[in-house]
């Protein structure tokens, strides 16, 4: 599946953001090996490098281990390591912003509990 790029950040922090969505879909499973390098850079016609860039990222932060002529493999406890990394990261990053929007719009909690849901609406996911 190719993915469509952004210029707001660079493809292989995106492709990152692939691999983590997906271990965080259930996707990927603990202990299952990573596409390889080759195929994603053929896929998404990029540089191998960029995706051995994304991939060595996941290595350094503990989510995925290199087994030397095997490949990259998504290591015991990388989901919930993941979950708490991304946790943080949007309480700190994103969710100031949409509080301010909330709060600029006047939206109550019962607002935003009685939202569409686009899941169960039949939109985008």
């Amino acid at each position: 599946m190719e993915l469509e790029w952004n210029d707001s950040q660079p493809i292989y922090r995106q492709l990152r953001g692939r691999v983590v969505a997906m271990i965080l879909d259930g996707l990927l499973q603990e202990g299952e090996p990573l596409p390889s390098v080759r195929t994603v850079a053929a896929e998404n016609r990029v540089n191998p490098l960029t995706v051995l860039k994304s991939y060595q990222e996941l290595v350094d932060q503990g989510i995925v281990e290199s087994r030397r002529g095997r490949g990259m493999f998504i290591t015991a406890g990388a989901r919930d390591l993941l979950l708490q990394a991304e946790r943080q990261k949007f309480l700190i990053e994103e969710w100031p912003h949409l509080q301010a929007t909330i709060q600029r719009l006047g939206l109550t909690t019962t607002d935003l509990l009685a939202a569409p849901n686009s899941h169960s609406q039949g939109g985008l996911k």
